[in-house]
């Protein structure tokens, strides 16, 4: 540890993620190595960095797979990474690997978003700035926006959204701002919520079971969000939005691993989204025995692999539709 933190008055130990200091300083635990952008030896994968909006320090990570030179554009994937909106990036090892196998197994163009995280920028910095790059993607429309990707590789009519835990979650309110909204120039093909960071005041299934990961649930979401109402807060209870439904007509894909704390609020939105008469199709999938982002610490095991087709499979059935 640096000395100088040492002599600091500790806050929160959200250890092995994140320390908060009295003095306000934030010290991350994991994700905070920078992997520069490559073509990816494994998967032939390209990457870059890309600056969105200086003025709030907004960025991104774009992916090309290997054969991008074909006359067909790809459909877009716009990734929103996890770490409970208050750590880990998308220029870290974990979803720098992933963006890459994804990229490469689903045959997409992808935007990983480098959001501002809390506590320093409480939400909700991380969705407006999520849909600042969003409204980036979509001035690429007429083929003449600033990123030669997007406007000579990227099907906007063909944009998918997704994200795991805190990406989860923002993915849901993207296509609910979408839904109300719209944003001309793209179009949403689909929304994949992967054990979306989700909760509630009533505990549902297992939740009853575990008070304390209730409590540093709780925790971690206030200091996300610190002028939150608390845990039915729409912004972190769906089902405690009364316009919840009027998320996009489109293809949903809800993700659960079997041992995830948050499992259940992937089933219960999933079951309340078919029930809300809500028009578009919602799918889920679930994997037996494993974790909260088990297929980023443990990318090449089967279940990992499982999901990483069914997730590619998602997209592409539309695709060759």
């Amino acid at each position: 540890m640096d000395p100088a933190a040492m002599e600091e008055e500790l806050v929160h130990d959200v250890s092995p993620f994140f320390r908060i200091y009295k003095e306000g300083r934030v010290e991350r635990l994991m994700g905070t190595e920078f992997i520069p952008t490559s073509v990816d030896p494994k998967t032939g994968v390209e990457s870059k960095d890309v600056v969105v909006s200086p003025e709030i320090g907004l960025s991104v990570r774009l992916y090309a797979p290997k054969l991008h030179n074909r006359n067909q554009k790809l459909p877009l994937l716009v990734y929103f990474h996890g770490g409970a909106f208050c750590f880990m990036s998308p220029f870290c090892a974990i979803y720098h690997n992933y963006l890459n196998t994804l990229v490469h197994e689903a045959n997409v163009v992808a935007v990983s978003v480098e959001y501002r995280r809390a506590p320093e920028h409480p939400l909700p910095a991380a969705y407006d700035d999520s849909w600042t790059a969003l409204k980036w993607i979509a001035s690429h429309v007429n083929g003449d926006g600033p990123e030669d990707w997007l406007n000579f590789l990227a099907d906007l009519d063909n944009v998918y959204l997704g994200g795991e835990s805190a990406g989860g979650n923002i993915s849901h309110h993207m296509g609910l701002r979408y839904g109300k909204q719209k944003l001309g120039g793209l179009k949403l093909a689909g929304i994949i919520l992967v054990h979306p960071y989700f909760g509630g005041n009533e505990p549902i299934g297992a939740e009853a079971n575990n008070l304390e990961k209730i409590e540093f649930t709780e925790m971690l979401w206030r200091l996300a969000c610190p002028e939150t109402t608390g845990r039915d807060d729409p912004l972190f209870n769906p089902l405690a939005d009364p316009n919840w439904a009027s998320l996009e007509n489109t293809r949903v894909l809800v993700c659960v691993a079997e041992k995830d704390f948050y499992r259940d609020r992937g089933w219960c939105y999933f079951e309340k989204l078919k029930e809300s008469g809500w028009e578009g199709v919602v799918e889920i999938m679930e994997s037996k025995g494993k974790d909260h982002a088990f297929h980023l610490m443990n990318p090449t095991s089967e279940k990992a692999l499982d999901l990483l087709k069914q997730i590619a499979s998602f997209i592409n059935i539309r695709h060759k539709a």
